[in-house]
C-alpha cells in the first residue's frame, strides 16, 4: 500500500492505494468527521486481491477528507471549505491520480457524497456501492423533487438522546482521551457486532494520525448547494447495502433508497448497525462489491 498527498482546489488530501492500477478502479468515501483508517487495511486488501470467480485484482483507493488524518487541516470552528467541496473532492481525486471512472463505496455521509458523485458526473462512475446511509432528497428546483415526500423512521432513542445531550469534548491535547472519544462515538452507532478490540486499534491509528483530531467537526459546520438532480437520474449499478440493527437509519432506509434507483440490488447485513463493515460482515460484503465491480459484472436491470 501506498500514501501519498494530492493537490486539489482548495487542500491537499492524504491519500493510500493498494493493488495494480490498472484494474478497476474502487474509491472508498468515508463517513462525516472519518479519517481514512476506519476502512481497515485487511478489507482494503482482500478487495484489492479480487478473489473472486473472475479472479481480477482492484486498485482500491482511501483517502482522509479535509479535516481529518494528514490531509488540510483549518482550525477547530473555522473550515475553510463548503459540503460541496467534500463532495466534489471524489472526482478531483480521481483527476488527480489519473482515474477517469471509478466505482464508488461510501458509508454514511460517503454514502450521500457517491450518491451526489454519481447524480452529478455520471460518466465519472463505473458502479455504487451504497452502505449505511439515506437516499438523497431535495433536488434543484427544476428538477421537480418533493424533498418532504420520503418519510422514513426516525433513529434510535437512544441516539436522540445522545443527539439532545452529547459527550463533553474531550481534553484533544491527550492522546488516549482523544482514543477514548473516539472509541465511545463508534460503540454508540454499532451493531450486536461491535469489535472492541478493532475499534481500539483503529482509534489509536486515527489519533496518531492525524494532524488536529478537534478539527474534524468542521464537517457539521459547513452547508451545501442544492442538487442538480435527482436519485432517478442515476444510472450506475448500485448495489444496497444496510445493518439490520442500524439505530441512525433504520433498515426502511436501505430499502428506500434501493427503491429510488433504478436496478438497484438490497443487501441486508445481519449484527451490524451504522458503521464501516466490520469484520464479521466481510464474507458478504467482499464478495458483494468484487461482483459487481469485476469486468462485464453485475448487469444493470
Amino acid at each position: 500500500m501506498t500514501e501519498t498527498l494530492l493537490d486539489v482546489p482548495g487542500a491537499q488530501l492524504c491519500a493510500e492505494t493498494f493493488g495494480d492500477p490498472a484494474d478497476p478502479a474502487i474509491l472508498l468515501i468515508g463517513g462525516i468527521t472519518s479519517a481514512m483508517d476506519w476502512w481497515h487495511d485487511d478489507f482494503c486488501q482482500a478487495l484489492a486481491a479480487g478473489e473472486s470467480p473472475r479472479g481480477h485484482g482492484r486498485f482500491v483507493v482511501r483517502y482522509d477528507h479535509r479535516d481529518t488524518g494528514r490531509s488540510r487541516t483549518d482550525p477547530p470552528g473555522a473550515p475553510s471549505y463548503t459540503g460541496d467541496d467534500l463532495a466534489r473532492d471524489p472526482v478531483r481525486l480521481l483527476d488527480a491520480l489519473g482515474v477517469g471512472r471509478a466505482h464508488l463505496v461510501g458509508v454514511s455521509m460517503g454514502g450521500g457524497i457517491a450518491q451526489q458523485t454519481a447524480i452529478e458526473h455520471p460518466d465519472r462512475v463505473a458502479s455504487l456501492t451504497l452502505m449505511s446511509t439515506s437516499p438523497l432528497t431535495g433536488g434543484a428546483p427544476e428538477s421537480g423533487t418533493d424533498s418532504d415526500a420520503l418519510v422514513l423512521p426516525g433513529p434510535a432513542p437512544e441516539v436522540l438522546a445522545l443527539f439532545d445531550s452529547p459527550p463533553p469534548d474531550p481534553d484533544w491535547g491527550d492522546p488516549d482521551a482523544v482514543v477514548r472519544h473516539l472509541v465511545e462515538g463508534e460503540r454508540a452507532f454499532a451493531g450486536p457486532g461491535y469489535d472492541a478490540a478493532a475499534t481500539l486499534t483503529t482509534a489509536r491509528r486515527v489519533a496518531a494520525r492525524s494532524i488536529d483530531p478537534a478539527a474534524a467537526a468542521n464537517h457539521f459546520l459547513v452547508e451545501s448547494s442544492p442538487l442538480r438532480g435527482t436519485l432517478a437520474d442515476v444510472v450506475a449499478p448500485t448495489l444496497v447495502l444496510h445493518g439490520e440493527d442500524d439505530p441512525l437509519f433504520p433498515p426502511e432506509h436501505g430499502a428506500a433508497l434501493a427503491e429510488a434507483v433504478r436496478g438497484a440490488r438490497l443487501v441486508l447485513l445481519a449484527g451490524v448497525g451504522h458503521q464501516y463493515p466490520p469484520r464479521i460482515a466481510w464474507g458478504v460484503v467482499v464478495p458483494e462489491i468484487l461482483a459487481l465491480t469485476a469486468p462485464g459484472g453485475a448487469p444493470r436491470t
